[in-house]
């Protein structure tokens, strides 16, 4: 039997050919060996979504949030499934949270928050200094007279 990854893969195959029967068949035989495959849930709500079954999109979208009640993913799905069902206050509920989730995974300070120096915005560098090409008297280098005191 083919591993999990290779099943979520031929599932999503079938997605993108828009056979959602077969892409919800083959989510469904992943989520039955392990009920805690993120991204097969995810994509369940949604392949019921593009069939038009917006009640089973919007209970498989909320048994996605309960494998992970933050991710904007998750509220993003729920929002269009509420919206499209015409709950428009519920939508808006999953819209804020979609927001917070993207403001938490956006904060630095975040817990769990790793940052990759290739992923940051480039900061400019600031320009060269400008040194004059003679300093100014400069009493501290200057030699004593002669003879040591004063005339």
């Amino acid at each position: 039997m083919a591993g999990l990854q290779e099943q979520y893969d031929d599932a999503m195959f079938e997605f993108s050919t828009r056979n959602y029967d077969a892409a919800i068949a083959k989510l469904q035989s992943i989520l039955a060996e392990d009920p805690t495959y993120f991204d097969a849930q995810l994509s369940l709500g949604m392949a019921y979504y593009r069939k038009g079954d917006l009640a089973t999109a919007i209970a498989e979208g909320h048994k996605a949030e309960k494998l992970r009640p933050k991710e904007q993913l998750v509220h993003t799905n729920l929002s269009l499934f509420y919206m499209k069902s015409g709950d428009k206050k519920t939508a808006e509920h999953h819209g804020l949270q979609a927001r917070i989730a993207s403001w938490r995974e956006s904060t630095p300070s975040a817990p769990g928050h790793t940052s990759d120096p290739e992923l940051e915005i480039a900061k400019p560098t600031p320009p060269p200094i400008k040194l004059p090409e003679k300093f100014p008297d400069m009493p501290w280098k200057k030699k004593p007279p002669v003879g040591g005191g004063k005339h």
